[in-house]
């Protein structure tokens, strides 16, 4: 079998012509070249060249095998860039599972923003239950998971990543929007779009009614949060939403209004435990906390202290998220 060297100097004297030619591309001396020619054709058991007057004629079997060479070096090349690529994080595939909040609002401008540079780089987005997202990156089937509840999953680590308040989205026009605040009792006679109750916003909704000893009346009830701000903007209540939410169906048409006493809800990141994470999957957190700085919203006045919403590990029950 030949080696890689032996191949390169074959394929240099095959493409160029001359001894001379080849041992100038390859950085070598001629005689280099004459006796790596040598150690090939002794390799193979037979001629590559003939030699006549200082020429070297290509035998019939050195021209059989040379578009094979020209193949496994360009194969070779292939090889160098795409490690290359991985190197730098410009090519692969990255996996990513998201409950509806994140899928509808910020991990679409991440993606933008992420693939703008690498467009070789391929990537999964798949919404779905909370408990779904961290059963899939434990497994090993996404890299990447964004969450709000807090999750108890083996093989996962779960980090904070960014924090939204709770509060009601309406028309920019609502009589209630000129409050800087909300209090639920404000909303005893709105028509309420919520999202379901055996999701964690849902169940945030009931919890903050209770707490202000408000009944709580949902007239429509949804699972994503885009659905709640089509409702919104039709006309056909007010939502009980996070920041999130309203990230995900942006307008100017549409306004969201924090609770008092403050609620913050906290979007989560879901990483392997004990899988180290790609080059990929590292760049493309760091576009998710770009994204996040960009739509931060303005920090609450003074002397205002947001109660930050931490739930119990999720049930296996819970098979949607808002």
């Amino acid at each position: 079998m030949l080696s890689l060297r032996e191949l390169d100097v074959f394929r240099r004297v095959m493409e160029l012509g001359t001894v001379t030619a080849a041992a100038e591309a390859l950085h070598i001396s001629q005689p280099a070249v004459s006796r790596i020619l040598q150690q090939a054709e002794q390799r193979l058991g037979f001629a590559l060249f003939l030699r006549r007057r200082k020429r070297l004629i290509a035998t019939a079997e050195a021209r059989a095998l040379f578009p094979q060479t020209t193949a496994a070096f360009a194969a070779l090349d292939g090889v160098q860039r795409r490690a290359v690529e991985l190197r730098t994080g410009r090519a692969g595939v990255l996996r990513i599972a998201a409950i509806s909040a994140f899928a509808n609002a910020l991990l679409p401008a991440a993606i933008a923003r992420f693939r703008a540079p690498r467009p070789d780089v391929v990537i999964t987005l798949q919404a779905t239950s909370a408990l779904q997202v961290a059963t899939l990156v434990a497994d090993h089937q996404a890299d990447l998971g964004f969450i709000i509840d807090s999750m108890s999953v083996p093989g996962v680590s779960v980090g904070d990543l960014c924090a939204t308040a709770f509060g009601c989205v309406m028309p920019r026009a609502h009589r209630l929007a000129a409050k800087p605040r909300l209090r639920p009792a404000d909303l005893e006679n709105e028509t309420l779009i919520g999202l379901s109750r055996q999701l964690p916003l849902g169940l945030l909704a009931m919890r903050a009614f209770a707490d202000a000893d408000v009944p709580l009346s949902i007239a429509i009830e949804v699972t994503q949060s885009t659905v709640a701000c089509a409702l919104v903007r039709a006309g056909a209540g007010v939502a009980l939403l996070d920041g999130l939410g309203l990230m995900g169906a942006p307008g100017d048409d549409l306004v969201m209004r924090p609770f008092w006493p403050a609620i913050e809800v906290v979007g989560r990141l879901v990483q392997p435990r004990h899988h180290p994470q790609s080059r990929l999957a590292q760049d493309f957190v760091a576009i998710v906390r770009e994204v996040i700085a960009d739509n931060a919203p303005k920090p609450a006045p003074a002397g205002v202290s947001p109660r930050r919403v931490r739930r119990p590990p999720a049930s296996p029950s819970r098979t949607a998220s808002g």
